[in-house]
């Protein structure tokens, strides 16, 4: 046993409610050494405590057992299980209970309904102390929906554990005669979640094509996108803020940006412009974490997919966390999930005011095409120099041509001019002769105009 937080208080524990952590460290022979595998098992537990912090709860105990092979009744072997349960007895003895158990795998529903039973509390699993951080933290009615979704997806086939209160077997005649209280709770639980599911689907379609619009407004815009990615608490809402307050953005056009884990839900989208340079779309989304749940990365997908249409991606990470190389393959892996693998890229490494690492970490499939900097978010000179390299790298996607603009289409010059250097040559009789740099996409779009 791993004891934690032994410092919380009597006061303290009437405040947040109070929860065991557990986890199971298997032993996996494919792992480079039984090392590897050790820290990969705290890591995850450690993180497991700091989103049960992000979602308002004191962690009171860390049990940890290792083992062969998961328990397929419950999950952990019993003489596990008699020690948790005699430490939930003795907190009850002391008068400062425990008010759940949280375990940091998936558990089936199966091994959740015996551990309830065994504990004689609510049991919790990853997924869903993930899921209950994002219902706490969605703002917008798209993130509201997308979460539900998440939830009545989750909580579908687990059913059985919520109703062990009422009885499974009653008295009656006909269809019914062998069911009992908590059956028909069950089957009319599971026939609510299945329409409103439906429902929910109908009306995310609904703000999907809302949402594909906006996209398709923004890309017409002719102005560059710029997406904000990483790993959950790395500073993204930080640098989106400073860029804003740098570039003399209104006040109320900031996000929040607090130190915990998934403090931002919901995308947003600024417009930044610092003056001398071309202006750009900056977005911030989501962060990412280890083992996101599956209903959430696909009840999420239509957010996570701005980043696939973004012209550059700053991958930020937090350069001060020992696990920064394991985050980073985590934000990497869950880009390619989402399609947004192959996007231009800038590897932001934050907080470099609080570390003392001398060498960045890398990662296999980065390349020289990549960019990369150092910087911390509050230091406004590393702010201005993020946003020079964005500019070199958004000029390096630019082509450099010129065109004849026909009068007829007189509106052209507008989108050209946001997007990028414009210079009026000639006035000529059918049109207007420019020298423009722009995105291969607006190149694209006017290429009919370039002249040899």
């Amino acid at each position: 046993m791993n004891k934690s937080n032994d410092k919380n208080s009597v006061n303290e524990t009437e405040v947040m409610p109070s929860v065991i952590l557990v986890g199971l460290h298997l032993e996996d022979s494919r792992e480079a050494g039984t090392e590897k595998s050790r820290h990969k098992f705290e890591r995850s537990m450690k993180e497991l405590g700091a989103l049960a912090e992000a979602a308002g709860l004191s962690v009171r105990d860390t049990y940890t057992q290792n083992a062969d092979a998961v328990n397929a009744g419950t999950f952990i072997g019993a003489g596990k299980l008699t020690e948790i349960r005699a430490y939930i007895d003795m907190c009850d003895s002391d008068g400062v209970p425990v008010d759940a158990v949280i375990f940091n795998e998936t558990l089936s529903p199966i091994q959740l309904r015996n551990l309830s039973n065994a504990f004689d509390l609510p049991v919790m699993d990853r997924t869903a102390l993930i899921l209950n951080i994002f219902s706490e933290r969605a703002m917008t009615r798209e993130a509201r929906l997308q979460v539900e979704y998440a939830r009545l997806q989750y909580m579908l086939p687990r059913l059985q554990g919520l109703h062990r209160e009422l009885g499974r077997q009653g008295g009656g005649s006909g269809a019914t005669s062998n069911k009992g209280a908590g059956e028909k709770k069950i089957e009319l639980d599971r026939r609510h979640i299945e329409q409103r599911s439906a429902e929910l689907r109908r009306e995310l379609e609904a703000v999907d094509g809302e949402r594909a619009t906006q996209r398709q407004k923004r890309i017409s815009s002719g102005i560059s996108r710029v997406s904000l990615v990483g790993y959950t608490n790395a500073g993204k809402s930080t640098i989106l803020n400073e860029m804003l307050d740098l570039y003399g953005a209104d006040e109320e056009k900031k996000v929040l940006e607090k130190d915990m884990l998934f403090a931002t839900l919901d995308t947003t989208v600024r417009r930044i412009d610092p003056g001398s340079q071309r202006p750009f779309l900056l977005s911030d989304t989501v962060g990412f974490v280890s083992e996101l749940p599956t209903s959430l990365i696909k009840a999420f997908r239509s957010t996570l997919e701005d980043a696939a249409y973004a012209d550059m991606l700053l991958i930020v990470t937090d350069l001060s966390d020992p696990d920064c190389a394991s985050q980073m393959q985590v934000t990497i892996d869950t880009l390619k999930e989402i399609g947004a693998g192959g996007v231009p890229r800038i590897f932001v490494f934050n907080k470099s005011d609080i570390t003392g690492a001398e060498a960045l970490p890398h990662l296999d499939g980065m390349s020289s095409d990549d960019g990369i900097i150092t910087i911390s978010a509050k230091n406004k000179k590393d702010i201005m120099r993020l946003t020079d390299l964005i500019e070199c790298k958004l000029g390096e996607m630019r082509i450099e041509c010129d065109m004849l603009i026909p009068y007829s289409d007189g509106s052209a010059l507008g989108p050209l001019k946001e997007d990028g250097c414009l210079e009026v040559r000639e006035y000529t009789e059918t049109g207007t002769m420019v020298h423009v740099t722009v995105r291969k996409e607006l190149y694209e779009k006017y290429r009919k105009y370039v002249t040899k």
